[in-house]
């Protein structure tokens, strides 16, 4: 529906406030007629109407007040996450717990190796896998690479962290690793 265009030489019509037609009238009082003319009387002011009562409802009730939704607690590397158990904890945290896949960033920018780490996981988590491994390189630099700065940024957004229960390096000294156990799909 194509909207009509309005007739740019034709003046706007705009109604006048109350307070616009009191400065009115009060200018128009000051000032004298010019030779010849009277001074039209004045419109009777307008009484304002009471609103009908069938249109004043009472106030509604107050709105409970909104409760924000539990959210996961951060994941850290290398401790042990609440509601698991000790013997799966020691089995994911020594290796003895296989991954099973394997998802290697070495090389990727890091938009690019999030974009597939975020890919990865929910395959991963669609697929009922238990426990990967993301392989993000020791980098180079005081900090490490940016890569292993990000991983544990990027597994606590909303859009991963429901995913993964636990997150440890497979050995103290490979600190270029993280293996990460999933949680199981509901």
């Amino acid at each position: 529906m194509i909207p009509q265009r309005r007739d740019v030489s034709a003046p706007r019509r705009k109604s006048l406030t109350d307070a616009d037609k009191a400065d009115w009238a009060s200018y128009v009082r000051r000032v004298a007629p010019l030779p010849g003319r009277t001074v039209p009387d004045a419109p009777p002011e307008p009484q304002p109407e009471p609103p009908p009562e069938a249109l004043i409802r009472p106030a509604p009730p107050p709105a409970a007040p909104r409760v924000p939704a539990p959210r996961a607690p951060t994941l850290s590397v290398g401790l042990q996450p609440g509601g698991l158990d000790s013997a799966s904890w020691s089995r994911f945290r020594t290796g003895k717990l296989a991954p099973q896949r394997t998802l290697d960033l070495h090389g990727r920018t890091a938009q690019r190796a999030f974009h597939a780490l975020n890919a990865f996981l929910h395959a991963a988590h669609a697929d009922h896998v238990r426990c990967v491994e993301v392989i993000t390189g020791r980098g180079s630099g005081e900090g490490g690479g940016i890569l292993r700065r990000e991983l544990p940024i990027w597994l606590n957004l909303p859009a991963l962290r429901p995913l993964v229960l636990a997150a440890s390096h497979p050995h103290a000294a490979n600190t270029g690793s993280v293996r990460l156990l999933l949680r199981r799909p509901k």
